[in-house]
């Protein structure tokens, strides 16, 4: 029988879990899932990417007792892209099937929607990278532009003589035994 981790998340204190709570449950139910525990951060914005049950349940993922999340919305685990994709790809990792009820989504499905969704994801992950990298790219240029020296120092303090001996060693085709043996006297 699959074990069930129920993620609910509400942003104030004011609100309560309640709305997503019942979808859920409903969803487990007719299902018929084991529900392992339900994890409930109340009051916790989903931008925090560290959360008290959130965490929680990460550890318990990671020790492998369950196999699936379910979720009212995606948008409850987290609002940062970064965090989505990071959290998303550890899940398709350890194999951990993720159900957003709300949005009609199923990781563990092999269906059409299922395969686009995943492959949206690559395409986002790739965008925010060649995002990240421009953005210090364009950095590294004003940087330059106002006259800011980058990289180490001229005349640098690091005066430590670094060995290359395993360097050369290791291109010379010895093995790790007879670099740590030194130099062979013929």
């Amino acid at each position: 029988m699959i074990k069930v981790a129920i993620y609910l998340r509400v942003s104030t204190k004011e609100q309560t879990v309640t709305t997503q709570k019942q979808p859920v449950m409903d969803y487990c139910k007719h299902h018929k899932l084991q529900i392992y525990r339900e994890y409930s951060d109340e009051g916790i914005s989903g931008t925090k990417t560290s959360r008290p049950m959130f965490d929680l349940m990460l550890q318990d993922m990671r020790s492998g007792k369950f196999n699936m999340i379910v979720v009212y919305r995606l948008d409850r685990l987290g609002r940062s892209l970064r965090h989505m994709l990071d959290l998303l790809a550890e899940l398709r990792n350890k194999k951990i099937q993720l159900v957003s009820v709300t949005d009609g989504l199923n990781t563990g499905d092999d269906s059409p929607m299922s395969r686009a969704f995943w492959q949206l994801l690559g395409v986002f992950a790739e965008l925010e990278r060649e995002i990240i990298v421009e953005r210090v790219k364009a950095g590294l240029d004003r940087a330059r532009r106002e006259g800011v020296l980058l990289g180490r120092r001229r005349g640098s303090v690091d005066k430590i003589k670094r060995s290359t001996s395993g360097y050369h060693l290791r291109y010379a085709g010895k093995t790790k035994a007879e670099r740590r043996l030194g130099p062979r006297k013929w």
